[in-house]
C-alpha cells in the first residue's frame, strides 16, 4: 500500500518551491535566476517572490479557417512543388496523402471532416499533362473547378523577393470581381481560402506580401509580391499560375451548376484543333504536288500563230548572191614575225609597182 500523504506536505512543498527575494544587504550570485529588480525592502517585512509577467496576448483566434491542400495520384513534379509552395505560404493549411483515382470526388468531404477542415484545395491530374484545381467550401458548398495553366514555382522562378514564413498576406482583386456575380462569388471564395486568419497560432503578426488576382483574357492570373518598406514598391516572389474557370457548382465537389464559362476550351479540343491544322497543311501540299504531276504528264497544246506578230517587222534588202569559182590563196604560215613583215612589204611593192 502506498503511504498516505500528510495534509501539511503539499503546503510545505509549495513553500520550498517559492523563491524568496534577496534582502538589501545580500548580493545576487552570477548566473542566478533572471527577474525584475525589486526595490529594497524594509527590515522586518516578509520576503517577496519574483514575479515574471505572462506573455501579452494579442487577441483570440476566432476565425478558425483550416484549408486542406492535397492532390490525386499522377501529378508531375511541377504540380507537387506548387502544392508545397501554397502550403508554405498558407500557415492555416493542412496536408494529406494523395487520393486514388478510383475514388469519387465527394469522398473529399469526408476527408476534410476527418482533418477538421472547412475549406479545400484539390489538384486533379488527368492524362499526366492536364492539371485541374478544385476550390471548395466543405461540406455545404459552393465549389469551383479551374484549369491550371502556366505554372511557375518558387524554385523555378528564382525571384529576388522574399517574405517571412507564416506572415499574413494582403489580398488584391481586380475591379472586374465586383461587376459580375460569378466573379463576386469567386472573390468571396478566394478571401476565405487564401487569407490567413488573425491570431492564428502558426502565423506571424506581420503583413509583408500581397496576393493579387487579376482578370485578363477571361482568365484569373495569380501573382505573389513582396512589400518593400523603403519605397513601398513591389517585388515578385512567386509562385505564379493562371486559372481558367470551367464551372461553379452549388454543392461541394458537385451539385447543380451555377455558372459555366462559355469561353472555356478543353485541352483535348485544343490539341485536336492543332492536329487538324497540321493535317490540313500537309493535305494542301500533297494536292499541289499532284496538280504539278498532272500538268507534266498532260499533252502539250501548241499555241496558234498570231497574225499580228508580223506587223512591226521591216523587210531587209536582199543582197545579190556571189559565187566564187577561184580558190582563195592560202596564207603562208610563218612563225617568225620579221619574215612575215618582209613578205607583206613585197606584196605591197608588187601592187604599187608602176607598169613600164
Amino acid at each position: 500500500m502506498a503511504a498516505k500523504r500528510k495534509r501539511g506536505a503539499l503546503a510545505a512543498g509549495k513553500a520550498k518551491r517559492a523563491r524568496s527575494a534577496p534582502s538589501a544587504g545580500e548580493a545576487v550570485p552570477e548566473g542566478g535566476p533572471r527577474a525584475r529588480s525589486s526595490p529594497p525592502q524594509e527590515q522586518g517585512s516578509p520576503p517577496q517572490e519574483y514575479s515574471i509577467p505572462p506573455p501579452v496576448s494579442q487577441g483570440k483566434w476566432k476565425n478558425k479557417e483550416r484549408v486542406l491542400i492535397f492532390s490525386s495520384r499522377g501529378i508531375n513534379f511541377r504540380t507537387r512543388h506548387l502544392m508545397q509552395d501554397l502550403r508554405t505560404l498558407m500557415p492555416h493549411s493542412k496536408a494529406d496523402t494523395k487520393m486514388d483515382r478510383k475514388d469519387q470526388l465527394f469522398v473529399i468531404n469526408e476527408v476534410c471532416e476527418m482533418k477538421n477542415c472547412n475549406k479545400c484545395i484539390f489538384f486533379e491530374a488527368k492524362k499526366k499533362q492536364d492539371l485541374y484545381m478544385w476550390l471548395s467550401n466543405t461540406p455545404q458548398g459552393p465549389s469551383a473547378k479551374f484549369l491550371v495553366q502556366n505554372v511557375h514555382t518558387l524554385a523555378e522562378l528564382k525571384m529576388t523577393g522574399n517574405c517571412l514564413r507564416g506572415s499574413r498576406p494582403l489580398l488584391s482583386f481586380d475591379p472586374v470581381f465586383d461587376r459580375e456575380p460569378h466573379y463576386a462569388l469567386l472573390k468571396e471564395l478566394f478571401i476565405q481560402i487564401f487569407s490567413t486568419p488573425q491570431y492564428h497560432p502558426k502565423s506571424q503578426p506581420f503583413v509583408d506580401h500581397v496576393f493579387t488576382f487579376t482578370i485578363t483574357d477571361e482568365r484569373i492570373w495569380f501573382r505573389n509580391y513582396q512589400i518593400i518598406e523603403e519605397d513601398a514598391s513591389l517585388v515578385e516572389i512567386g509562385p505564379r499560375f493562371v486559372l481558367n474557370l470551367i464551372k461553379i457548382f452549388q454543392g461541394s465537389f458537385g451539385g447543380p451548376t451555377l455558372y459555366e464559362n462559355p469561353h472555356y476550351q478543353s485541352p483535348n479540343m485544343h490539341r485536336r484543333l492543332i492536329r487538324l491544322s497540321v493535317a490540313a497543311k500537309f493535305r494542301e501540299k500533297q494536292q499541289v504536288k499532284e496538280v504539278q504531276k498532272i500538268k507534266k504528264k498532260g499533252t502539250k497544246v501548241l499555241v496558234q500563230e498570231d497574225p499580228t506578230e508580223v506587223v512591226f517587222e521591216t523587210p531587209a534588202e536582199e543582197k545579190p548572191v556571189e559565187i566564187q569559182f577561184v580558190k582563195p590563196e592560202s596564207k603562208p604560215i610563218v612563225k617568225d614575225k620579221k619574215k612575215l613583215r618582209k613578205i607583206q612589204r613585197k606584196k605591197q611593192k608588187k601592187l604599187f609597182r608602176p607598169e613600164g
